[in-house]
């Protein structure tokens, strides 16, 4: 039988990664090319969607030259992106101003407006299963309408970020069920827009992309995208998937029973459901699954290799002088240093990772990042490990959270990917924290992209389900739990839960005095 391709494209916060993959799941060729973030008033975050579309294009090339594969020979492109974003564009199909991003904190009071609208907080959850938290796209076109009412009178529809490059490649102005979740203005047990909530909050659905589960095919490739990417005129683009729901498809995450934790610039952790269960306490994401009928439960931290790449940019100036001159990756000479100068539990520094406030387990834009207990005989292989167990703690709380939804998801094994993956020394950590076997598993490092390959491959027919596709990642690396630090972590746990909400008082006054 003859080869078949299938290309991934992500649109992430730091860049744009394409990769094209064969038919038996094996990457070919991968192409990543970065674009800037625009902080234009604190808690504020944006990027051009011009800068995507400019490296999507980019990426495609590089992927087609490198893989020397004919255009003909690809049968599908996927799609995975940033959540939670917001473009606007006009009736021409032009950008109206800056994407606002995920990690956007400005709509604070937005959101409060629309769980007050609702009827409060559970009548919300009634509507659409999830809170409306400050990172969701509810919120960016409430701010939209009040704060720039001339841009949204212009705005003929709202896009998510994967869903602008759908549009700019085929022309189609659509989006699917995974994504939509993280708007906070779907229905996300009956897998559609929540039009009572819509009309109680005044927003025209029409505004809105029509929605496709996320195996369907929605639009082809167009001429005049073809010209610029290289790809074959009518080649299909499946749904595909925001990227906190689709790089678990990508790590063979469908079902219960395996935890995902992705460790990118935020933290992740994620459980395929085999059935809907409503989201009572609203304080994790129950979004709708990449494969239909089917669910996927997850609590997202703001800043968990954000906190490690901020310890990197501001503290690591003489390892990153040394990486540059020996051409070791220098993340790679931060764990040596630890590994060799630090032990478990960082000599009782405890580091609360809230760097750019917090969405889970505390909706909470005022959070703040703190190191408690830092002494004199604290060393930068123990500051550097107390992000790593910080960290880790929050994501293990977020489980906690899981587990108190339903205590039948217990996990029996955890599948990590992100960039924090490539590091042994964190993998142990989150072995000896969660005492969870810690796997990686092929395709992972790709992060969305993959997911974004085994969805439309499943929607191209290459793969029968996505329950096929997801047998494709294959396990790499195991690390077991060292059971001589259980105890120990579990005592350092139970300090760590209890900074927050000790703290939480100073939190919101060191914020009021930053925005004066």
């Amino acid at each position: 039988m003859q080869k078949q391709y299938i290309i991934g494209i992500d649109i992430g916060t730091s860049g744009c990664k394409t990769i094209l993959a064969d038919n038996k799941g094996r990457v070919v060729a991968s192409s990543m090319e970065e674009y800037p973030l625009y902080t234009p008033k604190p808690g504020w975050a944006e990027q051009d969607p011009e800068d995507w579309w400019k490296a999507t294009i980019s990426t495609i090339s590089a992927v087609l030259k490198k893989s020397k594969i004919f255009p003909q020979d690809i049968k599908a492109i996927g799609l995975s992106g940033q959540m939670h974003g917001l473009i606007a564009l006009d009736s021409g199909g032009n950008v109206i101003r800056p994407a606002f991003l995920w990690n956007d904190q400005r709509t604070l009071k937005q959101c409060s407006e629309i769980i007050n609208k609702a009827g409060g907080e559970k009548q919300l959850l009634k509507y659409t299963n999830n809170s409306m938290l400050p990172g969701y796209t509810g919120g960016k076109i409430l701010w939209l309408k009040q704060k720039e009412p001339q841009n949204y009178q212009k705005a003929a529809i709202f896009l998510n970020p994967k869903d602008y490059i759908r549009f700019k490649l085929t022309g189609v102005k659509a989006t699917e069920v995974s994504d939509a979740s993280g708007t906070g203005l779907f229905d996300v047990k009956n897998r559609r827009w929540s039009s009572r909530l819509l009309d109680i909050l005044d927003i025209p659905q029409e505004l809105l992309p029509q929605c496709y589960e996320s195996p369907e095919i929605t639009g082809y490739i167009t001429k005049e995208s073809s010209g610029l990417t290289g790809l074959l005129q009518g080649t299909a683009v499946a749904g595909g998937g925001g990227d906190a729901v689709i790089q678990t498809a990508g790590t063979g995450i469908i079902n219960e029973g395996i935890l995902g934790l992705t460790v990118g610039t935020a933290g992740i952790v994620a459980m395929g459901l085999e059935s809907f269960k409503f989201n009572s306490t609203g304080k994790l994401q129950i979004f709708c699954n990449n494969a239909p009928n089917r669910w996927h439960i997850m609590g997202v931290t703001l800043a968990a290799g954000g906190s490690m790449q901020w310890f990197k940019n501001t503290l690591c100036r003489y390892e990153a002088a040394q990486a540059k001159s020996s051409g070791v990756d220098v993340y790679s000479i931060i764990d040596k240093e630890v590994m060799d100068n630090s032990t478990a539990g960082s000599k009782g520094l405890v580091f609360l990772p809230y760097m750019i406030g917090e969405r889970c387990p505390y909706p909470d834009p005022n959070a703040r990042g703190t190191f408690v207990g830092l002494t004199l005989r604290h060393s930068f292989a123990d500051i550097a490990r107390s992000i790593m167990e910080g960290v880790t703690f929050s994501l293990k709380q977020v489980y906690e959270l899981v587990l108190g939804m339903d205590p039948n998801l217990e996990a029996r094994e955890i599948r990590v990917s992100g960039g924090g993956s490539n590091s042994v020394l964190w993998k142990h950590i989150i072995a000896d924290i969660f005492q969870l076997p810690v796997k990686t598993v092929s395709g992972s490092k790709e992060g969305g992209a993959y997911g974004a390959v085994l969805v439309a491959g499943t929607g191209c027919g290459i793969w029968p389900t996505i329950d096929d596709a997801a047998q494709c990642p294959q396990i790499e690396t195991e690390v077991l739990p060292d059971t001589r630090y259980d105890k120990y972590y579990e005592k350092l746990y139970a300090i760590y839960k209890d900074l927050y909400p000790a703290l939480k008082t100073s939190f919101d006054s060191i914020s009021g005095l930053e925005n004066n």
